[in-house]
């Protein structure tokens, strides 16, 4: 999940850039991304819309004619499987494409072997089990200082503001080792990035801005290493690694860390609250939680689609023929919900067998912080309906604002009424 905000930012840059010559674009003074682009990321709720434009997709299709090139939508699951595993037809590598800006681009998302190989060893270590455990107490502390805090705050509360969007942003920062009279500035430099719609043109700023600050807080642990990723990663490799390179893996883990992470934790809560036989599971059952946190990435994959694709050469793909520099995007969101690979996929059932998802990406590019995204959820939604095991929406369903024009897909705000509490969810 790590930088797709940032993908959608230049792959529109390269459209644009293409319109007018190929010279540099300042994406700060962009109004909105191409209409034809955002088709795929359009949902009725929490279910994906499945015909987009007149007439139901194929599971690859041509999306649009834009520029002087074509745009590829793969929506079927075993072609999105196919395309993401595919590191000798398709690029990841965004920098030709981009001009002047192409020397900034920075993350595992835009690179390739042998590049993208030598940055990923270096977030790997950060990454197994056995560090991502250590996480553990720090999470749980985490939550339970926001439940106490809704607690305080409530009868009635908004889940993105008060649990959804604190926990993640907390725990990426325990992970980077970020200071903690840092964070509120971090904090408010991180609000507009993730969004197209209006006043998406400002996100643009807003990434560039946190950008800096990663790059000056990097800067400032090389001289003086933190136990936190940044600090580890800079007293392992010391000069083997540019600054601008950290700084680059750093907001990528944020990018893929925080907003993925706050809209599961939003849209899972929403989820558990719109049926009661789930909330309970929950609430009740000790061994529940890991089927239910994969049926939720599953049902929900909130990263509505991969990072974009570059065809290195003509070639077929599943019957229609892809030329060299085109675009081939797929639609995570789209081949979750595949009915080729199991019934009733559009529906809710932490009873199914677990599925070959893709929430996560798939293959050389798959999400590095996967493992530490499950931990979050497992942790935050036992501790949320165990502590207010009465939680209730406090608005209608049909009345929530979704975030329908995103690359993350999300709810706007999430009132609920906690309903009493059970006490204190620290010995739960």
């Amino acid at each position: 999940m790590i930088g797709l905000t940032t993908a959608r930012a230049r792959l529109t840059q390269r459209l644009i850039a293409r319109a007018t010559g190929g010279g540099p674009v300042d994406l700060t003074s962009l109004e909105a991304v191409p209409r034809r682009l955002l088709r795929p990321l359009r949902r009725s709720g929490l279910d994906p819309v499945h015909r987009i434009g007149t007439s139901a997709p194929e599971p690859v299709h041509r999306l649009a004619h834009m520029f002087g090139m074509n745009i590829w939508l793969v929506s079927g699951h075993a072609e999105v499987k196919a395309v993401l595993a595919d590191q000798r037809r398709f690029s990841n590598d965004i920098r030709p494409y981009v001009g002047a800006a192409g020397a900034s681009v920075g993350g595992l998302g835009f690179t390739d072997a042998p590049e993208h190989t030598r940055l990923r060893a270096l977030l790997t270590p950060e990454f197994t089990m056995r560090r991502i455990n250590r996480l553990a107490p720090r999470i749980e502390a985490i939550v339970d200082d926001q439940l106490d805090r809704m607690e305080a705050h409530g009868p009635v509360v908004d889940l993105v503001e008060h649990f959804a969007f604190p926990i993640p942003f907390l725990v990426i920062c325990e992970l980077l080792g970020l200071p903690v009279g840092d964070r509120e500035r971090f904090r408010s430099l991180s609000h507009a990035r993730f969004d197209v719609t209006a006043g998406g043109a400002g996100a643009f700023g807003a990434i560039s801005q946190s950008q800096l600050f990663l790059l000056d807080a990097t800067r400032k642990q090389r001289v003086d290493p933190g136990d936190g990723l940044l600090g580890r990663i800079l007293a392992a490799v010391g000069d083997d690694v540019s600054d601008e390179e950290v700084a680059g893996l750093a907001d990528g883990v944020f990018t893929g860390g925080y907003e993925t992470t706050a809209s599961m934790l939003a849209l899972g809560s929403l989820v558990l609250l719109r049926d009661r036989k789930h909330f309970e599971l929950v609430r009740d059952d000790d061994t529940s939680i890991d089927r239910v946190v994969e049926e939720m990435l599953r049902y929900l994959s909130v990263v509505q689609i991969a990072f974009p694709r570059f065809a290195k050469e003509d070639l077929e793909l599943f019957g229609k023929t892809i030329h060299k520099g085109d675009v081939v995007i797929a639609a995570l969101s789209r081949a979750d919900r595949d009915h080729r690979i199991g019934p009733d996929l559009g529906s809710f059932d932490p009873h199914r067998p677990p599925s070959s998802h893709v929430a996560f990406g798939y293959g050389f590019h798959r999400c590095v912080g996967a493992e530490l995204a499950r931990l979050e959820l497992r942790i935050a939604f036992p501790r949320l309906v165990r502590r207010f095991p009465e939680l209730a929406l406090a608005a209608a369903p049909e009345s929530l604002q979704f975030r329908d024009q995103s690359i993350v897909y999300a709810v706007d705000s999430l009132p609920v009424h906690l309903g009493g509490s059970s006490g204190s969810s620290k010995s739960s």
